[in-house]
C-alpha cells in the first residue's frame, strides 16, 4: 500500500506539473525524485480486507523528497488477487506542495489508476509565487499530459462558480521605463 500512497502523492501533484497556461508552464513543470522514501503519517489507519481498502485519517501527511501532501483522509481501493491500486481518494483540505512545482489545493482528489486521470474538485487553486489559477474541477490525463481547469455553473442564490480565474504577474524589468521614451 505504501507504493500506492506514493502514487497518490505524486499524481495528486500532477495538476501542478501539467501545463495549464503558458504563464504558469515554467512554474508547473518541476522535478521530483520518485525513488525517494515515502513517509505516511496520520492519527489513525484502518484496513478493511473485505472491502479491499486502506484508510489513513486525521491529519494525513504523505512526504516524498521535497513533495508533501496533506489531507483529512486518504483511502486506497485495491482490486484483484494482486491487490493492485484501483482508485486513491484524498478527502478534505487536500494540499500538495512542492518547491519546484508550487501548490495545488482542493477539497478532494481522486486518482483513477485504470483511466490514468487525476481529478481535483471543490475550491481548486493552483499557486506558484504570485501566479494563481482557480476553478472548481481540475482534471489531468496522465497519458496525454492534457490538463483542464473548469468551473461549474453558478448555483442559484450564490456568487461563486461559473468562471475559471487566473492572475499572472509579469516579471519585473531591470531598467525602469523613462517617462520621455518617445
Amino acid at each position: 500500500m505504501t507504493r500506492a500512497i506514493f502514487v497518490l502523492a505524486l499524481l495528486v501533484a500532477a495538476p501542478a506539473m501539467a501545463q495549464t497556461s503558458p504563464a504558469m508552464a515554467p512554474a508547473l513543470t518541476g522535478k521530483h525524485d520518485a525513488n525517494a522514501p515515502i513517509n505516511v503519517s496520520a492519527d489513525k489507519f484502518q484496513a478493511d480486507s473485505n472491502a479491499k481498502t486502506g484508510t489513513w485519517s486525521g491529519n494525513v501527511l504523505v512526504v516524498q523528497g521535497d513533495m508533501r501532501m496533506r489531507a483529512n483522509s486518504v483511502r486506497l481501493n485495491v482490486v484483484g488477487k494482486d491487490n493492485k491500486p484501483d482508485k486513491i481518494l484524498a478527502n478534505g483540505n487536500v494540499v500538495v506542495n512542492s518547491p519546484n512545482s508550487g501548490t495545488v489545493t482542493g477539497d478532494n482528489g481522486v486518482y483513477d489508476v485504470v483511466a490514468r486521470t487525476v481529478t481535483m474538485t471543490g475550491k481548486v487553486v493552483l499557486t506558484r509565487q504570485q501566479d494563481v489559477m482557480r476553478g472548481n474541477q481540475l482534471t489531468v490525463n496522465l497519458e496525454t499530459g492534457v490538463a483542464t481547469l473548469g468551473s461549474s455553473a453558478r448555483t442559484p442564490g450564490t456568487t461563486s462558480g461559473g468562471r475559471v480565474q487566473g492572475i499572472f504577474t509579469p516579471p519585473s524589468s531591470s531598467a525602469p521605463a523613462s517617462p520621455n521614451a518617445n
